[in-house]
Parts: C-alpha cells; sequence; structure tokens
C-alpha cells in the first residue's frame, strides 16, 4: 500500500530530501525535468545517506566515496560501488508523493 512520503512543495530542484517509510530509507529527488525520483538511500558501498550527496542530471552522487547511481534504474555509473539501489515506483496524488516501499520498479 502506498504510503504519503512528502509533498511536491517540500523538495528542491536537483537537491535529495531523506524519507524514511516504514524502516525503509529512500532519497527523493526531483530533476530538472520536473520528474520525480524515489531510490534507496544507502550506498551499496559505504552504508552512507545518498540523500546526502550531489544531484547531476539523472544521478545522485555519493558525498562519501563519489559512487555515483542512476535515478532511473538504481545502478551505479561509477566505483567503487558495484551493486544497485532500489528504486521505487512514484506517485503524484494532490501535490503530495506517495511511495510503496514494498514494491521496486522493474528495470
Amino acid at each position: 500500500m502506498s504510503t504519503r512520503v512528502a509533498a511536491l512543495a517540500d523538495l528542491t530542484l536537483n537537491q535529495a530530501l531523506r524519507v524514511v517509510v516504514d524502516g525503509t530509507p529512500i532519497a527523493l529527488v526531483l530533476d530538472a525535468q520536473g520528474e520525480v525520483h524515489a531510490i534507496g538511500d544507502t550506498c551499496t558501498h559505504g552504508d552512507i545517506s545518498l540523500a546526502e550527496g550531489f544531484v547531476e542530471g539523472e544521478t545522485l552522487e555519493c558525498w562519501a566515496h563519489g559512487s555515483a547511481f542512476s535515478l532511473k534504474t538504481g545502478k551505479p555509473l561509477t566505483l567503487p560501488a558495484y551493486e544497485p539501489v532500489p528504486v521505487y515506483a512514484v506517485e503524484l496524488r494532490d501535490g503530495d508523493i506517495f511511495i510503496d516501499p514494498t514494491v521496486t520498479k522493474e528495470i
């Protein structure tokens, strides 16, 4: 079941926002094209919050070691990470963002 995690107005363009849904940390990103992305917030290389990193285009880069993850697929695009993070389907309803943390997108 989808859970309201934030208002669309809570997001800042090209910055990540960390939310926790049923114990699952998720990074929300509003990209330059106006699309909202939701990916696992924990870097697979170093157990670091990705929401503290840097958004560039369609990637979110871990601030600690520089691994960049695709916002669309969750796949790492640079080392040292080699395992992907989960990507969640986002539903927008009346200006609010909803996510079901038990359902990841098929990529």
